[in-house]
């Protein structure tokens, strides 16, 4: 990814945007005959690989604008169709209809509000930085109370990944790749009591997985009883610390810190946690810092998306001044 473009996005495939047009009867009569004709479109800001189509929506209650999206991942179905009940006030797009079947096909789909509003921009304005940490923290306490208890999420192949950094090091693919190497290597090093520390963390949170100004939308008018803000794109939400969605927003801009504005999401979010009476163990800031060695040390094995040479300049940076603080 571009480190100043860090939501950049794949486009619903041709094929899916085929079966979805083939599946829109099917699609209609399952929501009742509320459901409008569907304009497909290429999403250039979903995650999902879903294919995406506007419409209304129209029953008892009167007449909606909706984004209709199929097939989604297990996690964006969850999630998007438990928050989106607008007696939650949950900051998430509220949902009008949703199913995991369409005909034959086993597969989920949505039907959910077309947010009135606008995505806050990758380089972000004064106020946009806190709005993100907001909307996470909003988020946050609204999984909380709708989702089971946070279960121990699935464990990356850290050493197999490193070893993949490694390589990219060794054939000199990038700028300073004999240091790459060498704050690598280390890492390798203390990787077994690195992951004992991390895997020591309180689960805690129902994390975002993907929180970015991209993903957070300001509202054109503020929700009764709740945020200025929702956030969107659900499908890499999983079980974890909530320090994992602020290193993930903070990591973005390691390489463009002006546009943070100041603002330190670790910190931040840290400080909004306090403020709400949610809990915030003592240990975070360990948290945070093997968090930061943990995404900087792999990120020469993902070239294809974190390969802009000025993140790889700040992550190596980030990595040979934060690894040191856990490691002596």
């Amino acid at each position: 990814m571009s480190y100043l473009d860090p939501h950049s996005r794949r486009i619903a495939s041709t094929d899916t945007s085929s079966l979805a047009r083939a599946l829109e009867p099917t699609l209609r009569d399952c929501c009742g005959g509320c459901l409008s004709e569907v304009t497909w479109f290429q999403a250039a800001w979903s995650n999902s690989g879903s294919a995406t189509g506007s419409a209304v929506w129209r029953d008892g209650e009167g007449a909606a604008e909706v984004i209709v999206k199929l097939p989604l991942g297990p996690a964006e179905h969850r999630w998007t169709s438990l928050l989106g009940d607008a007696k939650l006030r949950a900051p998430t797009p509220r949902v009008y209809a949703s199913g995991t079947e369409l005909g034959s096909y086993d597969f989920a789909w949505i039907v959910e509000e077309r947010v009135q509003g606008t995505s806050l921009p990758a380089r972000m304005k004064d106020g946009d930085a806190a709005d993100v940490i907001r909307a996470a923290a909003d988020f946050h306490e609204a999984a909380l109370r709708v989702g089971p208890k946070p279960e121990k999420p699935k464990v990356l192949d850290w050493m197999g990944t490193l070893a993949k950094a490694r390589e990219v090091c060794h054939a000199g693919a990038i700028a300073e790749s004999q240091r790459w190497n060498e704050a690598v290597k280390q890492v390798t090093k203390f990787l077994p009591k690195l992951m004992a520390r991390w895997e020591s963390r309180p689960l805690n949170c129902w994390c975002h997985g993907d929180l970015h100004p991209g993903n957070v939308m300001r509202l054109a008018r503020p929700r009764e009883g709740g945020g200025s803000c929702v956030i969107i794109d659900l499908g890499m939400v999983h079980a974890g610390h909530w320090v994992e969605d602020a290193v993930y927003l903070e990591r973005q801009y390691w390489a463009a810190p002006d546009y943070l504005h100041g603002v330190k999401p670790v910190t931040a979010l840290a400080q909004l946690r306090k403020e709400r009476g949610a809990k915030v163990d003592s240990e975070y800031p360990e948290y945070a810092n093997l968090r930061r060695v943990f995404m900087a040390a792999v990120s020469p094995a993902f070239m294809d998306r974190e390969g802009h040479p000025k993140y790889l300049a700040a992550a190596l940076e980030v990595l040979e001044r934060t690894l040191p603080r856990l490691v002596h």
